[in-house]
């Protein structure tokens, strides 16, 4: 069993085109929701968002490969090319075939989806892009990456909605911790600002008007984000040779299914992820400094990761450090999770807590510590990160300060 690193991370967000822009603007509690510029509103009832405003893809990426690109696969692509750069390492000759690619994403190309439908119901053209398919594919962006970096190990992309870069994570990490692969690119993207997209969620009513305030009394939904963050996995031993910089230890990972519903949380599914990346990782619950949580800013959700916190955490539940990122940068979905893992990683890296920004006014049923507003200044020594999907699909992540 090999003690895993993290190495290397990028991120493209809301908050900034860079890890140091994303971290500049999270550290000091700034919200990147607004209203939105990339889509026409005419049609939609919520135009805010937590949009990757200013992004030029032809800054990265010549005429010839945006015809393959969905905007889902632009953002995986930049944060990989970051992270591995950040990293330091090869993926040349053995090292390539030693290596992974797990990227997670919920929806894959809905960009090219969406233009697709107008093009044939709006425009009532006959024909579409000629790379509509491979452009919309979940697997696109962790494809593109492979064969730019040369990563020629196992490869594949994990759908599981909002926890599909939890998910993804958990298993390049369990890869690198068996022995299967020497390193593994990870994370997360997602572009769901579109208009179809938009009118989805909107149908289901969880979607705030104004902005994202999780745990907050008078919240009143989540609030649609995008972005991309992936990581550097490697064994320490690796890591160690090459003298590479090492941001945290990744130690544990716990899954679970709620098994109940579609939409509806439950406390006892979380619980039992929580509960399962702790015993993963050898940490006990007072081990355990800040969680960043799932924290979509519904009602449903915060109460229940509220219950499933005190489930596990019991009397130390009240000590725990917790706030939620998507107040910041939004909900990227099957992003979302990678995102956060940034967030956690670079906290530890600089012992700061990101806050739960927008917060107003304490919830009798959210009543633990949500840093509102401001951030915090305290030495993270071991953290997790939860996501929570629809489907009940559940994925804990746990890292722990590097010694």
């Amino acid at each position: 069993m090999n003690r895993v690193v993290i190495t290397g991370l990028g991120v493209i967000s809301a908050a900034g085109h860079n890890a140091a822009d994303f971290w500049e603007k999270i550290s000091n509690g700034r919200s990147s929701i607004g209203e939105i510029t990339t889509i026409p509103t005419d049609k939609l009832t919520v135009k805010i968002g937590a949009e990757v405003a200013g992004f030029e893809p032809q800054e990265y990426f010549e005429k010839r490969q945006l015809g393959m690109l969905d905007r889902f696969s632009q953002f995986g692509l930049i944060a990989a090319r970051e992270a591995i750069s950040d990293s330091g390492i090869s993926f040349e000759g053995e090292a390539g075939e030693r290596a992974a690619a797990v990227i997670g994403s919920g929806v894959g190309g809905q960009t090219t989806l969406d233009d697709s439908y107008w093009t044939i119901y709006a425009e009532k053209k006959s024909r579409v892009h000629p790379f509509t398919v491979p452009r919309l594919m979940i697997n696109a962006a962790t494809s593109h990456i492979t064969m730019e970096h040369g990563i020629k190990g196992p490869a594949y992309s994990i759908a599981s909605a909002c926890s599909s870069a939890n998910h993804a994570m958990g298993q390049a990490f369990l890869m690198v911790r068996s022995g299967m692969v020497d390193a593994a690119v990870t994370g997360g993207a997602e572009a769901t600002i579109t208009v179809g997209t938009m009118k989805g969620w909107e149908a289901l009513r969880v979607m705030a008007n104004d902005t994202c305030r999780p745990f907050s009394k008078g919240r009143t939904g989540m609030v649609l984000g995008e972005g991309s963050a992936v990581f550097v996995f490697e064994t320490l031993e690796k890591a160690k040779a090459r003298g590479a910089h090492i941001y945290a230890e990744v130690v544990g990972h716990g899954l679970s299914s709620d098994a109940m519903d579609i939409t509806l949380p439950d406390s006892g599914g979380a619980a039992r992820a929580i509960v399962g990346a702790l015993k993963d990782g050898g940490l006990n619950p007072e081990d355990i400094t800040y969680v960043n949580a799932h924290g979509t800013g519904t009602t449903a959700n915060d109460v229940t990761e509220t219950r499933a916190l005190k489930q596990v955490f019991g009397d130390h539940a009240g000590s725990l450090a917790v706030s939620s990122t998507k107040s910041m940068v939004g909900h990227a979905l099957g992003g979302a999770g990678a995102l956060e893992m940034a967030a956690v990683v670079l906290g530890m890296r600089d012992n700061i807590i990101p806050p739960t920004a927008n917060y107003v006014e304490r919830d009798p049923q959210c009543d633990l510590d949500y840093v509102p507003n401001d951030p915090r200044e305290m030495q993270i020594d071991a953290a997790i990160s939860n996501s929570f999907a629809f489907g009940g699909l559940n994925a804990v992540m746990a890292l722990r300060r590097f010694v």
